[in-house]
């Protein structure tokens, strides 16, 4: 299982399985609207951008997109 930082705090997450799925996973939410409101992917195929996080330092990532690796760090704060 890959070892991956989440917003500071480490975790592990299944291997062959996308951000957005480990964040689901882990219970973690993607983003937050700009009203505060928390979200998740809708799609999970990249049409609805909701999985949207910064990824390695890579802003705007969708991690529906992404599969997880080693080491990988993931910020939902930023956007």
């Amino acid at each position: 299982m890959p070892h991956i930082v989440i917003n500071g705090t480490p975790h592990q997450a299944d291997e062959k399985t996308t951000v957005a799925a480990a964040l689901m996973n882990l219970g973690i939410t993607s983003r937050t609207s700009v009203s505060g409101q928390p979200r998740n992917p809708l799609c999970g195929m990249g049409i609805c951008f909701e999985c949207r996080v910064t990824i390695d330092g890579i802003a705007y990532q969708r991690g529906c997109q992404v599969e997880v690796r080693e080491g990988m760090e993931v910020s939902t704060d930023a956007i």
